[in-house]
């Protein structure tokens, strides 16, 4: 058994790295710069910084951006894509802006494969699975040679209702493995998303053949490079679920991958809700590319059973995060005499004007660092020292356009970069029916601390969290989570003709399916658990919400539909603000989660404070249009149980917090920095 379990989180600007030491129950926690032309590098060269030797690792689990980076980017592989012949353009179709039908400029996303790469194979699978026409093999055998001939590394299959019997799917990546060989990854649609809609399904099946191959190849050369260093272990993956796989399980399954960065920091909010006793939280992961949002709701994470990344619908779990670019490496600029911040990003080369790597534009980080809110000498943990002369170049020269002063402009560009971010908030809170007054703030990302008390005043809410690690607080939340597989049924039931006994025997053999499963990913039979829940709607609706059946009783039982339809109908009054209980309703997928613990990392309590000072200095520091005395602290100074009053700058080696006037900082038994209004006491 090793020492220390280990989590990396590759983020835009950097890569952070936590280690929790098995032995003594510390954790520390180290960033690298990210290395975009070869993210291995940063990973290792983190892992470096905080373990000397590989084979004292007993769990290692890593998040990887590399499937989001190639989609965002759009340098995925080339994708042939075979769909059944007369609906072969379900794809281009897409699906009507339903959200967005009397917007002029809306337009649809483009999609990922070309109409002159779209093929129709002649074959055909009733809605109820009988096979009404066979598979036309000779049709597959000539796309297979067209993709030989036009150097197709990557093949989609997606025909109609193959959720229901998979048997062409199957048959299709037979034959095109016989043409083709092992070079090419073939992605069938009923193992991406075994669930109907036969557009979103398509789509998920092109979104994993267009990423899969370049998740596959760097999983496979972080893996040999780890080896080559000794790790004994499995490298678990995160996946967009919450729940992690080994990487053998993820290149089987790299759509799962998509959003595994973004989703630790979900994670470790909801261990934070548990160890603090807050049922409702928001985080906030500000980082030097992006702003993620996530939600945290009687103690679990918010997760939804589709996602869209840039208007392309994927079908799989996923933490709902709602991104938008507003970053550290934001850039600010001029445009029909307003100001505005982001989306465009310096990111981590050139980087900001600060970084003196060649960035000559103003961000968000330059213009902290004019404000005097970010230390020059200690910035990533003393890796960097930043230019303060160069920032205040960068913002002197947009402050020549809007003719104000440099500190003004400063306080400009955080305070759009603020109402950008607060806005975003509001998006993922008030569109799903909730206030967010009812919860409390969790801030985290290397830029996240720095903001967040000015988010919650402006959205009114009365508590803010800086947990430990805050810039390191994704990769942390890694090491709180569990194995995790999902598996979905198509069910289309009325209440009124549901057959309970056939239910629970469905869910019975779900449920077998995925604790066997969990065998292959190394979990002890007694650490296997399953959860079930099902999509439900109105009859005659097209949408559904996903229901939780824990509690509910057996499928059969006398009060198993009225429980349920309670539990929908209580869903649905804080989602769209209405309910009809009594309403018939329709069962539509049945949803099975199966979970491996592997343990988990106790919390660290932080020392108690005895006595009321602790080590600071005064610095001048812009608030309010003007320079104010401001208490400079070190984390590593404050133990529980100090207060202090803004404004105040607390600076790590993973993030710096920025308090206000107005505002008092109590540490909590955790070290976590608790930070309220001074009326709000």
């Amino acid at each position: 058994m090793g020492r220390y379990r280990v989590a990396m989180d590759i983020g835009g600007t950097f890569t952070d790295v936590v280690t929790y030491d098995q032995e003594t129950g510390a954790f520390a926690a180290t960033k690298a710069s990210t290395t975009p032309g070869n993210l291995s590098e940063g990973v290792l060269a983190g892992l470096d910084a905080v373990v000397d030797d590989p084979s004292g690792i007993d769990f290692l689990v890593h998040g990887t951006t590399q499937g989001l980076n190639a989609f965002l980017e759009r340098r995925g592989v080339p994708v042939l894509l075979l769909g059944t012949a007369g609906v072969e353009d379900t794809y281009h179709i897409a699906r009507g802006p339903r959200t967005r039908l009397y917007d002029l400029h809306y337009r649809k996303p483009t999609p990922l494969v070309p109409r002159r790469d779209v093929l129709g194979i002649g074959g055909r699978i009733a809605a109820d699975g009988t096979e009404l026409v066979p598979l036309d093999e000779d049709a597959v055998r000539k796309a297979a040679a067209k993709a030989q001939e036009a150097g197709f590394k990557s093949v989609a299959v997606a025909y109609l209702f193959s959720y229901k019997n998979p048997a062409h799917e199957l048959r299709t990546r037979e034959i095109l493995l016989e043409e083709l060989g092992d070079d090419v990854t073939v992605s069938v649609s009923h193992e991406a998303a075994k669930e109907w809609r036969e557009y979103e399904r398509t789509s998920s099946a092109v979104v994993e053949a267009y990423t899969g191959p370049i998740v596959r190849r760097y999983l496979i050369d972080l893996e040999k490079r780890l080896n080559d260093r000794s790790l004994r272990v499995p490298l678990h993956v995160m996946q967009s679920s919450g729940g992690i796989l080994t990487a053998e399980s993820a290149r089987r399954r790299p759509l799962q991958t998509l959003l595994s960065g973004p989703v630790g920091g979900a994670i470790a909010g909801a261990e934070l809700s548990r160890q603090t006793g807050r049922p409702h939280l928001i985080g906030i992961d500000m980082g030097g590319t992006s702003f993620d949002v996530s939600l945290i709701v009687d103690g679990e994470p918010d997760v939804s059973a589709e996602a869209q990344l840039e208007g392309l619908p994927m079908l799989m779990s996923v933490v709902n995060i709602h991104t938008v670019g507003a970053g550290g490496g934001s850039v600010a600029w001029a445009e029909a005499g307003g100001l505005r911040v982001g989306p465009r990003s310096a990111g981590a080369r050139p980087g900001p004007a600060c970084y003196d790597r060649g960035g000559t534009e103003p961000t968000v980080t330059d213009a902290n660092l004019v404000l005097g809110r970010i230390d020059p000498d200690g910035f990533a943990g003393g890796q960097m020292t930043l230019d303060t002369a160069l920032a205040a170049k960068a913002v002197d020269g947009l402050a020549e356009v809007f003719g104000m002063t440099t500190t003004a402009m400063a306080e400009g560009i955080c305070d759009v970069a603020n109402s950008k971010m607060a806005q975003a908030i509001r998006t993922i809170t008030v569109s799903r029916g909730i206030e967010p007054r009812d919860s409390a703030l969790v801030a985290f990302g290397g830029a996240g601390p720095m903001h967040a008390v000015f988010l919650a005043r402006e959205l009114g809410i009365a508590e803010t969290v800086v947990p430990r690690f805050p810039g390191a607080f994704s990769a942390w939340g890694m090491l709180q989570t569990q194995i995790r597989q999902d598996y979905t049924e198509p069910y289309f039931f009325l209440d009124q003709d549901l057959d309970g006994a056939d239910m629970a025997a469905t869910l019975a053999r779900m449920e077998r399916d995925g604790i066997a499963a969990l065998s292959h990913e190394g979990v002890d039979s007694g650490a296997r658990h399953a959860s079930h829940s099902v999509d439900i709607r109105y009859e005659a609706q097209e949408y559904t919400l996903t229901v939780p059946l824990t509690g509910a009783g057996e499928p059969g039982e006398k009060d198993f539909i009225d429980t349920i339809g309670r539990r929908f109908a209580d869903l649905h009054k804080t989602r769209y603000g209405h309910a009809n209980l009594g309403a018939p309703i329709e069962f539509v997928t049945l949803r099975t989660a199966a979970f491996g613990d592997l343990g988990r990392s106790e919390p660290q309590r932080w020392p108690a404070a005895e006595k009321p000072d602790f080590p600071h200095e005064i610095r001048t520091v812009v608030f309010d249009h003007e320079g104010q005395d401001t208490v400079v602290v070190r984390r590593d100074d404050l133990l529980v149980g100090h207060t202090f009053d803004g404004p105040a700058v607390v600076v790590e080696d993973t993030a710096t917090t920025v308090v206000p006037p107005g505002y008092t900082v109590r540490v909590d038994e955790i070290g976590s920095l608790v930070i309220r209004g001074k009326e709000t006491k």
